[in-house]
């Protein structure tokens, strides 16, 4: 009994320490049952968009009663397409109680909303605003740990992340690390009188490295400027997202804004350089499905266990996943990259664009050819067709309900490409190359 009762004490009390997270439960599950929030706390100021000095706040969320003295932190950053919103929005509301009764604390903050005229430049002045104040909150929690301790942050394990813009935001200050990736839009004068890309929001000298990103929906200027060695990202996407799109395309919030790369884009980068990515895919879900429409309760429980999963593992855990990775849907629409820095990859990778073994039951011919292309299969039912060029860019697609179907390629030039049949009703994809005289 003595044992035993020495054993527990041992456990409660490194776990209070944060040391050895989740061998309790912490962390992996629900062990809290109360949640104690401080809201609006300053975190710093800065300008808005109109000259306005703004005060920017946070909300403090951590499971009542804790004595943890060295706590994961999450920071989430509400959506609203840069224009609205708040650090009160039910889906962030939601995900820091879910995630505060795990035993994290969850920080979600407002920051700099607006800008006009409605177009790219402008939204990236508002991207880059809203980076700055989400730094400035990280390194608010850096300079805590480092003075009055208030909060029992552990800064090795702040993670930062979304919904909609809140997840364009913390994408942008996990990937956007270089000014010339922005020059097409901001010249280093402007960047320079916008505050450069940390920004002036307060608590200067601090840290703003985070060990994750939560991307909730979200996406990223170019997906080049994810590069190996960054931190590692967990996605959520719904395949019909008519606002941030799943793949690449024109951000549209009901006015058109911008193309920006999806979570699609992304994952498909990540395979390419190995970098530690996880993706679950909504397939046929709109927006931010787990916050509100038909069957947005249970969205959020796949939402909540899959990005749990993701922060477990962050954690050193061992615990078996909730939620397990799907396959993406569809093939990532990658373009010729133009590196500011660096240099490029092979974006070609195993999740789309690795040939399948001899097993596979399409053929092409002829192959090689100058004219057209027969492709056959053996399964029927609807299916999408893509010839991708040897850069990963997408140059030809169609969709087909037949067991075959003939392209003509005699426009394309001549070179190696890809020939994608992805069976749209249980996501097999088949991959062949095809060489065009």
């Amino acid at each position: 009994m003595k044992i035993s009762t020495l054993l527990l004490s041992v456990v409660l009390s490194s776990a209070a320490l944060g040391q050895t997270p989740c061998q309790s439960g912490r962390y992996a599950s629900d062990v809290y049952s109360n949640v104690t929030v401080t809201s609006d706390i300053v975190y710093g100021s800065n300008t808005s968009y109109t000259g306005a000095t703004t005060s920017l706040t946070l909300d403090f969320y951590q499971p009542a009663a804790d004595t943890a003295t060295a706590r994961p932190l999450i920071i989430w950053v509400h959506g609203g397409s840069f224009q609205f919103g708040s650090k009160t929005d039910g889906d962030v509301q939601a995900l820091s109680n879910r995630f505060a009764k795990k035993g994290y604390a969850c920080a979600s903050i407002n920051y700099r909303l607006g800008f006009l005229p409605f177009d790219s430049v402008n939204a990236i002045k508002a991207v880059l605003r809203a980076t700055q104040d989400l730094k400035a909150s990280i390194r608010y929690f850096y300079k805590d740990r480092a003075t009055t301790n208030t909060y029992k942050i552990d800064t090795t394990r702040i993670f930062i992340g979304g919904s909609s813009a809140g997840a364009i935001t913390a994408l942008h200050v996990a990937y956007l690390d270089q000014d010339c990736e922005i020059a097409d839009y901001i010249n280093g004068t402007n960047l320079a009188a916008l505050g450069g890309m940390e920004g002036a929001s307060g608590n200067p000298g601090y840290s703003t490295n985070v060990k994750g990103v939560i991307n909730l929906c979200g996406a990223l200027g170019r997906y080049s400027w994810l590069e190996s060695g960054d931190v590692p990202l967990v996605s959520v996407h719904g395949t019909a997202d008519g606002t941030v799109k799943y793949n690449r395309g024109m951000v549209n919030p009901g006015v058109p804004i911008m193309y920006l790369d999806g979570s699609r884009m992304l994952i498909e980068r990540s395979c390419a350089l190995n970098h530690p990515h996880k993706l679950y895919t909504f397939r046929g879900a709109d927006h931010v499905p787990y916050a509100n429409g038909t069957g947005a309760a249970a969205y959020m429980d796949t939402t909540v266990n899959f990005v749990r999963d993701f922060l477990v593992n962050q954690l050193g855990c061992t615990n078996m996943d909730l939620q397990p990775a799907n396959a993406p849907s569809e093939m990532a629409n990658l373009y010729p990259i133009n590196y500011c820095n660096g240099s490029p990859v092979n974006e070609l990778c195993a999740l789309g664009l690795a040939e399948n073994s001899q097993e596979s039951e399409m053929t092409l011919y002829p192959n090689p050819t100058s004219d057209q292309v027969t492709i056959s299969y053996e399964s029927v039912g609807p299916k999408m067709i893509s010839v991708i060029d040897i850069s990963g860019r997408t140059v030809m697609s169609q969709e087909v309900n037949e067991t075959g179907a003939v392209l003509s390629v005699r426009d394309l030039k001549k070179g190696t490409y890809f020939v994608h049949v992805l069976d749209q009703d249980n996501q097999k994809s088949q991959v062949k190359q095809l060489v065009i005289e």
